[in-house]
């Protein structure tokens, strides 16, 4: 089956999250300069730490792979807490996740950073294809997995969401109690940005319009035409690129963050099929967000997050106990890889006070 992605309609730009982005978008993001990310460690490597790389099933016996990071010093007797690391939407978890995982694990942590159903070393058909409700149960079995393992105290189990993860996160949270504490870094609700966009900014026109597209290209794949693959980082920019735009061509089309995962190309990371991807339309995980509490919720963001509405609702809608950490200086994409603004320090407190 031939692939092909979605060319740029005028006026609009591809973002990372798989929609349309107005130009005017943000219009915030264009007041704060970006500094350097000469702290970008996205592909560090740790020495104190065993790595593992593991596969399970979901419950619908669908393989998800991921790392397991177990502290050098851990004895074979004793169980530790365990937290659960997903990458942003798009990415797989060589991108953002491992560095979460391992740098937590030399806290003392057991950590799992997993691919989610579809995307990198987990299993999934068709490849970069959207399922929240899937994504979700990935976290869920994750829990499974460390549960039942020899090394994770199953009553000690928390998990930590970046970007689209976090929303992933949320959902699986509100029906899995077994998960004590939820974590969220540069968070993306996924369903509501693909309704409406920054500021809810997309009209419902326009709304109609995507599911309209994505509805039509059911018929060709499902008569055996190419299939075509949306959003995503955009492969080329220039000086009048949207600085969204920059800012992630920055990590994931650049030696920083760009990895390939075995079986794709660099021509499809990131990039979801247009026939799926409005699956997001029905996802509202901060719906019943409150039901989680009496169990923590902390949400960190940058300051200058062109993400930060997100963090922010979810915090509005959330019970207590919950806190809202804002990181100064510091945009969306660079709490996914740079060790000099991400607070581990945060998350290593909230995990070993809730764990």
């Amino acid at each position: 089956m031939k692939t092909s992605i979605t060319t740029l309609v005028p006026g609009t730009l591809l973002s990372t999250a798989g929609a349309s982005l107005p130009m005017d978008a943000q219009a915030q993001t264009t007041e704060w300069q970006q500094t350097p990310s000469s702290d970008a460690n996205n592909f560090y490597r740790s020495n104190r730490l065993n790595m593992q790389k593991v596969t399970f099933k979901n419950q619908f016996h669908m393989n998800v792979t991921g790392n397991l990071y177990l502290p050098k010093d851990i004895k074979s007797t004793e169980r530790r807490p365990a937290i659960i690391v997903g990458h942003p939407m798009g990415a797989v978890k060589e991108q953002s996740a491992t560095l979460y995982a391992q740098k937590l694990a030399e806290q003392g942590f057991i950590t799992l950073a997993i691919d989610l159903s579809f995307w990198g070393e987990s299993e999934g058909s068709p490849r970069n294809a959207v399922l929240p409700d899937m994504y979700a149960e990935d976290f869920s079995a994750a829990v499974d997995f460390l549960g039942t393992s020899q090394f994770a105290d199953r009553e000690r189990i928390g998990v930590l969401g970046i970007c689209g993860s976090g929303g992933f996160a949320i959902s699986a949270a509100k029906i899995d109690p077994r998960m004590k504490a939820i974590a969220t870094v540069s968070m993306y609700d996924m369903g509501g940005f693909s309704r409406h966009l920054y500021g809810k900014s997309q009209s419902m026109a326009q709304r109609k319009q995507i599911l309209a597209d994505a509805a039509a290209q059911r018929y060709t794949e499902f008569t055996g035409g190419e299939t075509i693959y949306t959003g995503g980082t955009p492969h080329q920019i220039d000086d009048n690129s949207h600085p969204i735009a920059k800012e992630f061509y920055d990590f994931y089309r650049t030696p920083r963050g760009q990895f390939t995962p075995e079986g794709s190309s660099a021509e499809l990371t990131t990039h979801p099929t247009l026939s799926s991807n409005v699956k997001f339309m029905n996802f509202y995980p901060f719906n019943d967000i409150e039901s989680i509490s009496p169990r923590p919720l902390l949400f960190i963001s940058g300051e200058h997050a062109h993400s930060i509405e997100f963090s922010q609702e979810a915090y509005a809608l959330a019970a207590e106990p919950k806190e809202l950490y804002l990181v100064k200086n510091a945009g969306h994409v660079d709490l996914y890889d740079r060790t000099g603004l991400i607070p581990f320090a945060k998350l290593t407190d909230f995990f070993n006070k809730n764990l």
